[in-house]
C-alpha cells in the first residue's frame, strides 16, 4: 500500500503546550511536504467528496460557522478559513471538543507543506498513560491517506485501508509511528522512561489483535 520507512521519516511531528483561558493545553503538530499545489491541496483538505477519497466522509456546512460531521468520528465548527492558507475548527469527540488547525505554505522548491495542529485539554493522568501518541498515530495514518490520494488523484479504498492497518505491515507503520511520537514527547522535555512507557501502552492499544483473529493468525 505504501513505502512505511518513507513514509514515517516523511512527516514532521512537534509536542508541545499553549495556555489558554482554560489553563494549559497540549499541543500535537504534523507536518508533511506533498509533491500538489497548494489549490490541490487545500481542495483535497476541503471539498467534502474529496475529504472521503483519504480521509473518511463527512457531511454538513464546511464553511465558516458552519457544522462538520465525519462519519463514525469527530464533529465540529468551522471557526475560521483563509483560502487556500488554512482553516481552524473544533473537534468535538466522547464528549470533549479540541481544536484543530491546518496551514498550508508553498515550499521553494516546489511542493505543498501541510501542517496540522491539534489543542486539547488533556489530564496529567491521562497524558502520562498514553503520551501524544494517542492522537499523533491517528494523523500519521490521516497523513499517509492524504500522500496516497494526492500521488494518483483516487480515492483510497477503505477496506484496503482497514486490512492494511490490520495487517502486520500496518501495525509496523503504527509501533513506527508511536516511536517517533515518543521522541518528540522527550524533546519537549517528557521524562525519558516516562515517555517510553506511554508509548509501548498507546502501541499495544492500536496494534492488539482484532476480536476475532486467533492468537497464530
Amino acid at each position: 500500500m505504501i513505502d512505511v520507512t518513507h513514509q514515517i521519516s516523511a512527516v514532521r511531528r512537534r509536542v508541545g503546550t499553549r495556555t489558554l483561558e482554560a489553563g494549559e493545553a497540549r499541543v500535537v503538530t504534523v507536518a508533511q511536504t506533498y509533491d500538489a499545489t497548494v489549490d490541490d491541496v487545500w481542495d483535497a483538505c476541503t471539498s467534502a467528496e474529496r475529504i472521503a477519497r483519504w480521509f473518511m466522509p463527512v457531511s454538513g456546512d464546511l464553511r465558516v460557522g458552519g457544522h462538520y460531521q465525519l462519519e463514525g468520528n469527530a464533529g465540529g465548527t468551522v471557526q475560521r478559513c483563509d483560502p487556500p492558507k488554512g482553516f481552524a475548527a473544533t473537534w468535538e469527540y466522547g464528549g470533549e471538543v479540541s481544536w484543530i488547525e491546518v496551514r498550508l505554505t508553498a515550499e521553494p522548491q516546489g511542493g505543498t507543506r501541510f501542517e496540522l495542529e491539534h489543542v486539547a485539554h488533556v489530564d496529567d493522568e491521562r497524558w502520562a498513560e498514553f503520551g501524544p501518541g494517542a492522537v499523533g498515530i491517528g494523523w500519521d495514518m490521516g497523513l499517509t491517506g492524504l500522500a496516497l490520494h494526492l500521488a494518483s488523484g483516487e480515492a483510497v479504498d477503505a477496506e484496503q485501508g482497514a486490512a492494511w492497518a490490520a495487517s502486520e505491515e500496518g501495525r509496523r507503520f503504527m509501533s513506527l509511528s508511536s516511536r517517533e511520537w515518543c521522541d518528540a514527547s522527550i524533546a519537549a522535555g517528557t521524562d525519558e522512561a516516562e515517555a517510553r512507557a506511554a508509548a509501548e501502552r498507546v502501541t499495544a492499544a492500536y496494534t492488539a489483535p482484532a476480536p476475532d483473529e486467533s492468537a497464530d493468525s
